[in-house]
């Protein structure tokens, strides 16, 4: 499987429906027909603040729709939070804890649209993959708009143009 994989992409990607296959850099690939693939161990973790860190895996500002891979040292806290649109999340290592509840490795998480949290945060390293769609508010200590994120924050904090911090403000 692996060496017709090598020789379709030696073929300048194109096979059956013309679909071209584009290296974008050492660790992403991505089709024409909108495939993407990414190599997270070959990514570099972008520093949010708290000691929070981000990969974005997806920034799509045609819909968007956002994907990340998510790294928290112990102690590390999100700022108090509204999703306006619906998220998705899976633990991979250690515990989310959150207004909630306990999200261990192997959890998977749903959070509806409007979902506000006021706790979010870890005792023990923990990585997780989220997937949202539309914007997140977040808030300052009296419960007024401090920031929003959204696909096109995500995009521009991946190119290195803007900075983040989603650790509470106090």
């Amino acid at each position: 499987m692996r060496k017709l994989i090598e020789i379709y992409q030696k073929k300048g990607g194109k096979m059956n429906k013309s679909i071209t296959v584009e290296r974008v850099s050492d660790y992403e690939v991505n089709t024409d027909a909108g495939d993407i693939i990414k190599d997270t161990n070959k990514m570099k973790w972008i520093e949010v603040g708290g000691g929070s860190r981000f990969k974005v895996l997806r920034a799509c500002k045609k819909t968007g729709d956002w994907a990340l891979y998510v790294q928290m040292d112990p102690g590390a806290k999100f700022q108090a939070h509204r999703h306006q649109g619906c998220g998705e999340f899976f633990i991979t290592k250690g515990e989310l804890l959150y207004d909630v509840g306990s999200a261990p490795a192997g959890t998977y998480g749903y959070e509806p649209v409007f979902a506000e949290h006021f706790i979010a945060g870890t005792e023990v390293l923990t990585e997780m993959y989220f997937s949202g769609r539309g914007s997140v508010t977040y808030f300052d200590e009296e419960k007024n708009i401090d920031w929003i994120l959204d696909s096109e924050w995500l995009h521009k904090l991946n190119l290195g143009e803007v900075e983040l911090d989603v650790s509470p403000k106090s």
